[in-house]
């Protein structure tokens, strides 16, 4: 698992890798949304949290289609189904890895872009704190789908397309957490719990659901 962690992290950091890619797209997200909405610094702080989950869940779409479709180019899927290691525990590691490249760098951003929306240090610091728990929900969900799409040709549609419901649940929990933190008076933990409950479920159904997908798509 660590050689296929550290594969797939310098695979995504070389040039034309994709790692900077969902940072680029988060950033031009952000950077537009106040162009759209206006100057009105009260309606961009209460819309920010949204705005920056929104642009984290667009940005990590656009990169799950690098989980499997180059290692299913180049044959390396193939050898990766075939070794004597677990399919799931390799599924796992993908997904670590591909967290690691494209997930970390998007709430090490959050912060400096929240300076956009007019966001406070405790709002700010929720964002983040919310991203870090419902990101990776978000990569193991889209998982499933990548896998399922790895072997049809023009899968990137069909992929938005399983994925997106799929996520609504994460941004609605994570964009509800945040907003806890904006208004007084809201409870703060219950939807992070609940966002922290959507990780974990996919730390245990992701990997088995993406491998019995994998195995399938390849018979």
């Amino acid at each position: 698992m660590r050689a296929l962690i550290r594969r797939d992290l310098s695979l995504a950091w070389r040039a034309g890798g994709g790692a900077l890619i969902g940072v680029l797209f988060f950033l031009t997200v952000v950077v537009l949304m106040p162009f759209a909405v206006g100057p009105d610094l009260a309606l961009l702080k209460r819309l920010g949290p949204a705005i920056l989950w929104l642009g984290a869940l667009l940005s990590s779409l656009l990169t799950l289609d690098r989980l499997f479709t180059a290692d299913h180019d180049d044959g390396s899927l193939d050898l990766i189904v075939m070794s004597r290691q677990s399919l799931e525990l390799s599924c796992l590691a993908k997904a670590l890895a591909h967290w690691l490249a494209s997930g970390l760098p998007l709430i090490v951003a959050a912060p400096v872009l929240g300076l956009l929306l007019n966001l406070d240090l405790d709002a700010t610091a929720a964002v983040a704190l919310t991203l870090l728990i419902g990101t990776p929900a978000l990569t193991l969900t889209g998982m499933i789908g990548a896998a399922l799409a790895v072997t049809l040709r023009r899968g990137g549609l069909l992929l938005a397309v399983l994925v997106l419901p799929l996520s609504i649940p994460v941004l609605i929990f994570g964009v509800a957490a945040c907003n806890a933190v904006v208004t007084e008076g809201v409870a703060f933990g219950a939807p992070l719990s609940i966002l922290a409950a959507l990780s974990l479920a996919g730390v245990v159904v992701g990997p088995v659901a993406a491998a019995a997908a994998l195995r399938q798509g390849l018979d």
